[in-house]
This record gives structure tokens, sequence and C-alpha cells, in this order.
């Protein structure tokens, strides 16, 4: 434990304007950071956001500070200079970043004022580093977490790291707002659909950039499902640039009857999708980790993911679900098949409470914590000259 209450610098793409796995994480970050250390300054430095929310679930004397309001063309030098200013002016305990774009500033303030940084490691933007300001900030951070083992074997793999830099703190999920519940009425009159029927959920942005994340895959897959489980029905739930090419591609497939594009949906109501569904699906190749794996798992829904990538860490080696190979159509309507009428070999899949249960076991925000906890005392107590540093 620490002597005093340290002072943090926290540093985000954003908080509040944007909801991606990014911007999830760094919000249960800060709240477990808080939790540990109510006493400690935090100012927290948003690139996107702007000051339009009103912080509620932070601690009071939380200092935010926004650059969103400024143009897209001057946004970098504008933050850049923000971060530089106030670490100069409050010289932070610890400076930690949750995307890796940051950490050359970071690095570049470590060797001006000795403060020392961590940074957190998701997913592609941690895979295949070209930039050599971050290859080399990397090299000089405190600590990296990774969200997952796949990300932090490609780290070391790829950038030659120290392996003790690099330490697991996995995703959490907010389990008081994913519960199991039966399918819910509204939806299923929204959507036309019975309370039998079969339905496929992928909760994805449809970005052109991003359709690794597999949704065409299953649309791929689909008319073999359809072969042995008629009225199944696919729900993709996001929205993106996407949406048109996905929407030629359901038409080219005949699936127009069998797909529905629910576009966004309000974080208040995706609990509700994820209980209208019977098997959660996203057989991704390019995923750091997967926030929505644990909370369709929440849902005590099962849950089919890519063996590739991060999901092999949600979804704990395939006892939480089944990966499959992301690319084979075939396999992955095989699965399907067997998980929607109750064959699948994985019995776990048809136990709610007890996939939730397990979900928590390894995944709660009380196991995100207490795995916070440990690294924070470890590195506090390897470094109590930073305490001293700023009196």
């Amino acid at each position: 434990m620490v002597s005093r209450s340290p002072r943090f610098h926290l540093w985000c793409p954003n908080l509040f304007n944007f909801k991606g796995g990014i911007q999830v994480y760094s919000a249960y970050f800060l709240q477990a950071l808080q939790d540990l250390y109510p006493q400690a300054s935090y100012d927290i430095f948003l690139m996107h956001d702007i000051d339009t929310s009103p912080h509620v679930p932070y601690l009071p004397g939380t200092q935010f500070h926004f650059a969103g309001q400024y143009p897209s063309s001057i946004r970098n030098p504008v933050f850049a200079a923000q971060l530089i200013g106030q670490t100069i002016r409050h010289r932070p305990d610890l400076i930690i970043t949750t995307h890796l774009n940051f950490t050359p500033v970071a690095h570049w303030l470590k060797r001006l004022l000795g403060i020392p940084f961590w940074t957190i490691a998701h997913g592609v933007e941690a895979w295949d580093i070209q930039r050599s300001a971050i290859k080399n900030a990397l090299h000089s951070a405190e600590c990296i977490l990774a969200v997952s083992q796949y990300t932090r074997n490609r780290l070391l793999d790829e950038q030659k790291l120290d392996p003790t830099q690099i330490s697991l703190l996995p995703n959490t999920v907010d389990t008081t707002r994913f519960q199991i519940a039966a399918k819910p009425n509204h939806l299923l009159q929204k959507y036309g659909l019975t309370p039998e029927q079969p339905i496929i959920l992928t909760v994805s942005r449809l970005c052109s950039t991003e359709s690794y994340r597999g949704y065409d895959k299953v649309l791929e897959a689909l008319p073999m499902i359809r072969q042995f489980i008629p009225n199944v029905h696919y729900l993709i739930v996001g929205k993106g640039d996407d949406q048109a090419r996905l929407e030629r591609y359901i038409a080219q497939l005949n699936l127009q009857d069998s797909v529905t594009l629910a576009g966004f949906v309000p974080d208040k109501e995706l609990c509700d999708y994820y209980n209208v569904c019977n098997v959660f699906a996203m057989p991704s190749k390019l995923e750091g980790f997967g926030i929505v794996y644990l909370e369709a798992l929440a849902c005590g829904r099962p849950v089919l993911g890519g063996n590739q990538d991060g999901a092999i860490d949600a979804l704990c080696q395939g006892d939480l679900g089944v990966l499959v190979n992301p690319d084979d159509a075939e396999e992955i309507a095989k699965n399907l098949i067997q998980i929607l009428q109750g064959q699948h070999l994985n019995r776990t899949l048809y136990q709610p409470e007890i996939l939730r249960q397990r979900m928590i076991e390894h995944y709660g925000f009380s196991q995100f914590r207490d795995n916070l906890t440990k690294h924070l005392n470890d590195f506090f107590t390897v470094s109590n000259s930073l305490l001293s540093s700023n009196p």
C-alpha cells in the first residue's frame, strides 16, 4: 500500500460521447482506480469528448480536461499541449494512458521529468506497430497492461519487450446491468418473431474496416443453418458505413426474411437484445478481447467466437463458449446448428446460471479491481521514490 494518496493522470480517447471497447474499458478502469484510492487526486484527459456530461459516476473533485471541442485538424497538437502543460504543472505520481497512441508524449515527459507511465494494450492498435515513436515508448513504460493473453503474446513476439513489463488486466462487465431474463415480448413483437424461434445475435460496429468481426461469415453460414432450422433468424445490432454493403450481401444470399439489421441500440436496451437471442455469435479474427462476449455470458446466453484472437481469453479457451475457425463458414454453421438444437457437447452452454457465475468468477468487476490492486501495490512498493517526488 502507499503511504499517502497519490496523484493520477489518466489519458483516454474518450469516456462519454462514444462507447467503443476502449472507452468502456477506460470507464471501468477509472471506477476501479477511484474505488481503490478515494482520497487521490485525479486529472482525466479526454481527446475526443466535449464537456456535456455530469460525470456523476466519478468522485467529486475529479478534474476532466476536454479537447473534443477543437477541430479535428488541430485536436492532436492541442491535446498534446494539454497533456504536457498539465503534467509539468501537477507532476503526477503516475500517468496511465488507455491507448498506445498517447505513449510517445508520456515517454517524452518521463525523460524530461522522470514521471513513470503505464499504458493499456487492447487489440489491433497493439499489433504490427510500425511507428518507431510508439515502439520506443513501449520499452520505456513501467507497465503495459494487456487485456488478453493473445495481445500480450503478440506484443512480446513483435516488439521484443521484457516479459516482466506486460501484465494482464482483462476486460470486465457490469453484471448489475446485464442479467438473465426471459425473451422480451416487446422485441419479439417489434421484429415479428415468436418466443420459440431460434435467434442468433451479433452486436458489433458495422465498419468497412472492421468486417473481421465475423458477421459476414455468419451470413454465409445462414443458408446451411436454414436447411436444418428453417425458421432461424439472425439479428445484427450496430451501425456504421458497412451497412449498405451488408444489405446488398443479404439480398444476394436471399436472406431478407431471415436477417434483421437492427441499427444502433442504446446501452440501456442492450440487455434485452442479449436476452432475446438463443446464441450470441461473433466469430471474429482480430478482436483484442471482446466485452460483448462477457455481456452475453452475463445474460446466460451461449456464445460462439473465433479461435484466432482475444475471444480465446474471453471464452476461457472454450470452457465458457464455443471457439471456431472464423474463416470456415461450414464449421460456424455446424456449431450454431448444434447449439440451437441443444446437441452441443459443451453442456454448460445450456446452464445459464452456471455460465453467468463462471464468467463473474473470471471477469466480474470485483476480480478486475482486485487484479488492478495487485498491479498498483507492486508498482508503488517498488517505486517508493514516486511518492516523495511530489510532496
